[in-house]
């Protein structure tokens, strides 16, 4: 599926990324509120929210949220205010809410269309928070050979990874902070299974590389369970700054 393809492309992939894709850690959300000022009373846009992973968090902050997200399929999990509408459109009014959000999304944006509707929807001084969770991939050996079964069956894998976003493009000329924080993920050879479909440059089923795929992973994750159980390590980033003309 081509990268360009971001709205359809996690439609058929729903369900295991409901269950399987990671959730952030509480210090995040910490960010906010001691380097951003977030408190409950501030409106929010989450961006690309997809199944509201993030967006949990902040609603269990005490915030209303505007959920803008422009698949169908992703839309129908939310328990709050949610919208069709992109990044580059969200359809909301202007000068409208105090943060905009977007957790594991903004790689999938086009930055300059997305950054002039970010100002708009922007009340003055507002802030703009962009999070990944960034999979590592060389500090197990389990990580290690699950990285390979990716490279070796992903379709557009090397093509739509997070890191290859510029980040700054979205705050410059202003400036903009990082925070780093550790999470993980423990799973059964069920959970590692659906992990790896929750992914969208992975084969799906029908696909001739579908069945050899799961049959590497049985044997990547054979290889280093331990009690049954292997584990995922992510470095959660989070980038914030005030959006200024």
């Amino acid at each position: 599926m081509p990268a360009n393809n971001s709205t359809s492309r996690f439609s058929d992939r729903v369900e295991n990324y409901v269950r399987y894709r990671p959730g952030y850690p509480t210090e995040a959300l910490d960010v906010l509120k001691n380097d951003c000022g977030l408190t409950p009373a501030h409106i929010m846009a989450d961006i690309a929210y997809g199944t509201g992973i993030w967006t949990r968090l902040l609603l269990e902050n005490g915030n209303r949220i505007f959920g803008v997200e422009p698949n169908a399929e992703m839309r129908r999990f939310p328990t709050f205010t949610s919208v069709p509408g992109t990044a580059e459109a969200t359809t909301l009014p202007d000068k409208s809410v105090d943060f905009v959000t977007a957790a594991q999304a903004a790689h999938w944006f086009n930055r300059p269309e997305a950054r002039r509707e970010f100002m708009r929807i922007l009340r003055p001084g507002g802030w703009l928070v962009l999070l990944w969770n960034e999979r590592l991939i060389d500090t197990t050996p389990f990580l290690r050979d699950y990285e390979q079964l990716i490279l070796t069956f992903g379709t557009d894998y090397k093509e739509v990874r997070h890191e290859r976003t510029g980040v700054n493009e979205f705050f410059d000329p202003q400036p903009f902070e990082e925070r780093i924080f550790p999470n993980i993920q423990e799973f059964d050879y069920a959970g590692i299974e659906g992990r790896l479909l929750s992914s969208s440059y992975v084969p799906a089923p029908g696909d001739a590389k579908y069945e050899p795929m799961l049959r590497d992973l049985r044997k990547v994750f054979d290889a280093h369970a331990v009690d049954g159980r292997a584990t995922f390590e992510y470095k959660t980033r989070v980038y914030f700054g005030r959006l200024a003309r």
